[in-house]
């Protein structure tokens, strides 16, 4: 390693380069979204409505066609990626007690940023209506002209007093993080993924690269057992995870104030073993591997799959059950459950034992597969 210029310097930049922009990059808040809205009523409140939503964060509004024709070709050409249709007769239909019907048609082709769209400019909606409630006395649909009115297939009246009707009001408190700030969810799943392709990847292209060399034949005539081979293999592996590790939680805390709840003795104690379990694999690939590209490949695709069902981007339980079953045997999953109880919920020993003991499974496997597989002779 020491000999090789080029690996400290990745070993160090490759982590600086990966929590500077992926926050940034992996991030599932949609801002300025590109919104047309058609007005065909011109009212107060319609022109209140637009002003609402024009004053959101979330929405940039673009054009205010005269037509939802006219709003379509926007979306078609790219220009836009929301319509909200505001019918005739919106102020009339309120002002006489009938529910106004508005229209929402989002670009769903990014099927996150249609989505979400969607169910922002709904709740300033919501909001909106709630605040015409409350500047106004609530009204009852009319049935007939007397005070109430019996209903034919329902026992049940309908009575019209002129007062406010009463409301439910619902507080929300986020627990754990009440801003709902994406990156203190994202920057520990983060660190997982960084020990994963350096203390992954490197040992993986370790033993190929010197079968390719040629300097294997010269180790295997030594009478060094496997067993403390491996051993060497690993431990400046083990050691760079740590020195990783440890720059990620410095990057975390200078670059966007994040510290754990928790305690860093529990997530160095999870990261050790979990270190062990990816360089063990990475051993593994190594021994049945002929070339350095071979290695690579298959490196490569298991990381994508263990990093992809590992719960990092969305979430393990939104997946079908087959897909779950799969991932319970993802050593990812287990350390990325980990970092983000200890660092957004404080959460000890006590609440991670059992993954500690899956994560050690793993590790005894691949580190044994790996002893077994190297062979001295050929």
């Amino acid at each position: 390693m020491l000999r090789n210029p080029f690996l400290p310097r990745l070993i160090l930049i490759f982590p600086c380069m990966i929590m500077i922009l992926m926050p940034w990059a992996a991030n599932l808040e949609i801002n300025n979204i590109n919104l047309n809205i058609v007005d065909n009523d011109h009212s107060v409140l319609s022109r209140r409505l637009t002003d609402k939503i024009g004053a959101s964060t979330y929405f940039r509004t673009i054009d205010l066609p005269d037509s939802y024709k006219e709003a379509l070709q926007a979306i078609e050409v790219g220009t836009a990626d929301i319509i909200l249709e505001i019918p005739r007769d919106f102020e009339k239909d309120w002002v006489n007690g009938r529910s106004p019907h508005l229209l929402i048609a989002a670009n769903a082709v990014n099927g996150t940023k249609g989505g979400l769209g969607s169910v922002y400019l709904s709740s300033i909606i919501n909001d909106y209506t709630r605040e015409l409630q409350t500047e106004s006395p609530a009204r009852v649909s009319k049935a007939t002209s007397s005070e109430y009115t019996e209903q034919t297939e329902s026992p049940l009246r309908i009575v019209n007093t002129g007062r406010m009707l009463p409301k439910v009001d619902i507080t929300t408190h986020n627990l754990f993080n009440p801003h709902l700030n994406y990156k203190l969810f994202m920057v520990p799943a983060l660190m997982v993924m960084l020990l994963t392709m350096i203390c992954g990847f490197l040992p993986a292209l370790n033993i190929v690269g010197e079968k390719e060399v040629g300097t294997i034949e010269q180790i295997n005539v030594t009478p060094v057992s496997k067993f403390t081979f491996i051993l060497a293999k690993l431990i400046p592996y083990w050691l760079i995870g740590i020195i990783v590790l440890t720059l990620c939680f410095l990057l975390a805390w200078l670059l966007y104030g994040i510290l754990p709840v928790g305690d860093f003795i529990t997530i160095y104690l999870f990261a050790v073993v979990f270190i062990f379990v990816v360089s063990g694999l990475g051993l593994v690939i190594s021994n049945h591997s002929a070339t350095l590209q071979q290695a690579m490949f298959v490196m490569w695709f298991f990381m994508l799959i263990l990093i992809l069902m590992s719960g990092l981007f969305t979430p393990i339980h939104s997946m079908p059950n087959w897909a779950q079953q799969i991932a319970s045997f993802n050593p990812l999953k287990y350390f990325v459950e980990v970092m983000r109880t200890i660092y957004l919920r404080g959460g000890g020993f006590s609440d991670l034992f059992s993954r500690l003991g899956v994560l050690f499974a793993f590790a005894v496997f691949f580190n044994l597969w790996a002893v077994r597989s190297y062979k001295k002779s050929n």
